[in-house]
């Protein structure tokens, strides 16, 4: 049996004019899972990432880590745009438009008594008209192409992979959402309440025999809790 470990990326940049990189937290959250993979004896056969800066920083600096405590380095690595996140900024502004002016999403969130909730439940509509369907002319993607594109990139990677072989995918929250939901068969209209639940550099393990794909486990974070350290578990 073979095993599947999908990785959402580190914390990125929220609020900076470039999202996608990591922050000083998310290099932070990286390299611990680096350290507790070493601790652990895990190795990493194949590595995998999407297209963007945040996956492929939380790989590096996981690999870094890992390789520094006991000189295992990735013996494959790849990248995948189908793991790619869907485009966040789009559907945010399909709903408030407004917001493309940084300056007026700025107004909005200072004037807000929990700026981070505010932009959470802006963001929660936002999505929930992506998801909903009704609006699909609006989006370069559509939800459904988002999960067809999704569960594509794991098809790709369940035929490179052999009988007992292991690899990890660094991601995000949105592709390994919508590919827990093929598994588990989530409802649209929920499967947004695990992805928001999901901690950055949380694991999610897949089991893989051939005609069968499996959930072993799901957002696992005990490097971060291993830290003893509240502040270094975040949502974005």
């Amino acid at each position: 049996m073979s095993a599947i470990y999908l990785v959402r990326h580190g914390q990125a940049s929220f609020g900076a004019a470039d999202y996608d990189q990591l922050s000083e937290l998310g290099v932070r959250q990286s390299t611990l899972l680096g350290q507790w993979l070493a601790q652990i004896g895990q190795d990493m056969p194949l590595l995998v990432t999407g297209s963007h800066r945040r996956h492929q920083q939380s790989s590096a600096a996981c690999l870094a880590a890992l390789s520094q405590s006991c000189g295992t380095s990735a013996q494959q690595q790849l990248q995948d745009p189908g793991f790619d996140e869907f485009d966040h900024q789009q559907v945010l502004l399909r709903l408030m438009p407004q917001f493309a002016d940084r300056a007026v999403l700025a107004a909005y969130l200072a004037e807000q008594e929990n700026p981070a909730r505010a932009f959470q439940q802006v963001f929660a509509k936002a999505v929930a008209r992506w998801v909903g369907g009704e609006h699909d002319a609006d989006y370069s993607e559509t939800w459904p192409q988002f999960k067809a594109r999704c569960n594509a990139a794991l098809a790709r990677l369940l035929e490179r992979i052999g009988s007992g072989q292991s690899a990890w995918v660094f991601t995000s929250g949105g592709p390994i959402s919508a590919i827990c939901q093929q598994l588990l068969a989530i409802p649209d209209r929920q499967i947004f309440e695990l992805n928001w639940s999901l901690v950055n550099t949380g694991v999610t393990k897949l089991l893989y025999r051939p005609g069968r794909v499996s959930l072993s486990y799901l957002n696992s974070f005990a490097h971060l809790e291993n830290a003893r350290d509240a502040t270094l578990v975040s949502y974005r």
